[in-house]
């Protein structure tokens, strides 16, 4: 923390700490996981959108329901990476995935 003009300011970090849970704690590692979950999705969403396909015509390229593409790009929960690389394959994009496996034996995709 710091003042600026008898303000005090906090960085994002120590905010987080604050407000979610310090660095490490199962708070702020379940709070990072489903963060990084939802930009998934969205970041599906957003190619999707760019090369005007709905969700129907998307899930049709890859073998799924509309309902299962909603549910992709709302929260990657659940998703399998066999369907992950079916979405990626579908929109013709490079992606590199890192896969972190943890004492707790938790598959964290990032």
């Amino acid at each position: 923390m710091r003042e600026v003009n008898g303000k005090k300011i906090y960085s994002l970090d120590e905010m987080l700490d604050k407000h979610i849970g310090e660095n490490g704690t199962k708070e702020r590692d379940s709070f990072e996981e489903e963060l990084r979950l939802d930009l998934l999705g969205e970041m599906i969403k957003r190619t999707r959108k760019e090369q005007n396909l709905t969700q129907e015509a998307l899930g049709i390229l890859i073998g799924v329901k509309k309902s299962q593409i909603s549910k992709i790009e709302k929260s990657g929960k659940n998703l399998t990476i066999d369907t992950l690389i079916r979405v990626f394959d579908a929109l013709k994009v490079k992606v590199k995935i890192k896969i972190e496996l943890s004492t707790s034996d938790k598959l964290i995709i990032v």
